[in-house]
């Protein structure tokens, strides 16, 4: 009998991967954790149902919510990271010498631990000195902590659930406060192709347009992720992802990617014509 993972994307669409094998099955505190293997995507970790990595394609996301800020502030020291318990995020971060810290908020220790024993290759970077790891949830560390940011990125899970938090006015407010006068805050903006996902993907920009005077959004490609058409916003009060790049400086770091590039940079931020009337509209 063949196993097969299916995920809705809208009441009309499904998406299935033939499944190898299930690794791992738990209900945590919060939330289902499903671990199971495909010839076509390795290893992949869905939460509550729904994708959230899998080893082929894992390297566009983390590489695109990653590299963007990073190469339009070089000076980019300590950062934190909300959600992003499967370590891919740090996996990119820790590749630069100059970042001296990294605060990790997951609210579900069992994400991170999952994700070491059967995604090391994704969570290696989970170990690297600089990285600290604080189990809570990621709206309660930024209303109280009295740190500063140059980096924040939100890596979170899609708007409901224990990710529901980190799509609200006040999570942005709070994101904004936690930055240095010059920080950046980086965050998965959904998909902007089906109806569920596009109505969030409007909420979320409507929300941070009202807290930062600098917001972009950019784009990438993810097979897994629905329709394969995954947005990421960029908000700082100070930087402008495109007129503050500089591709030389970048490329002098001599880091090797498999997607992000200095000429993806700037064609990411040119969007398609129905992607921005949907902004247009928030």
């Amino acid at each position: 009998m063949e196993l097969w993972y299916s995920e809705n994307h809208s009441d009309d669409v499904k998406f299935s991967l033939r499944v190898e094998e299930q690794l791992y099955t738990k209900q945590t505190e919060y939330q289902r954790i499903d671990v199971m293997t495909s010839k076509e995507f390795g290893t992949f970790l869905t939460l509550d149902g729904l994708m959230m990595v899998a080893e082929k394609d894992e390297f566009i996301y983390h590489e695109m919510i990653v590299h963007v800020p990073m190469s339009v502030n070089p000076n980019i020291k300590k950062v934190l990271v909300i959600g992003g318990g499967d370590g891919g995020t740090v996996k990119q971060l820790v590749r630069y010498d100059t970042v001296e810290a990294i605060d990790l908020v997951e609210i579900d220790r069992d994400v991170v631990e999952v994700c070491k024993k059967f995604l090391p290759t994704v969570s290696a970077g989970l170990n690297d000195e600089r990285v600290n790891i604080n189990y809570e949830d990621g709206l309660k560390f930024v209303r109280n902590t009295k740190d500063k940011y140059d980096l924040i990125i939100v890596d979170s899970t899609d708007p409901f659930g224990p990710g529901e938090g980190l799509f609200t006015r006040e999570f942005y407010g709070n994101c904004y406060r936690t930055l240095s006068d010059d920080g950046i805050m980086v965050n998965q903006h959904e998909s902007p192709y089906y109806e569920n996902y596009a109505n969030s993907l409007i909420r979320a920009h409507r929300r941070i347009k009202g807290v930062f005077p600098i917001h972009k959004i950019y784009q990438a490609h993810i097979p897994t992720y629905p329709s394969g058409h995954w947005l990421f916003g960029f908000a700082s009060n100070k930087f402008d992802p495109i007129k503050d790049f500089n591709a030389e400086r970048w490329n002098k770091l001599r880091l090797d990617t498999k997607y992000y590039n200095t000429e993806l940079h700037m064609g990411c931020f040119a969007l398609p014509n129905y992607v921005k009337e949907l902004l247009d509209n928030a």
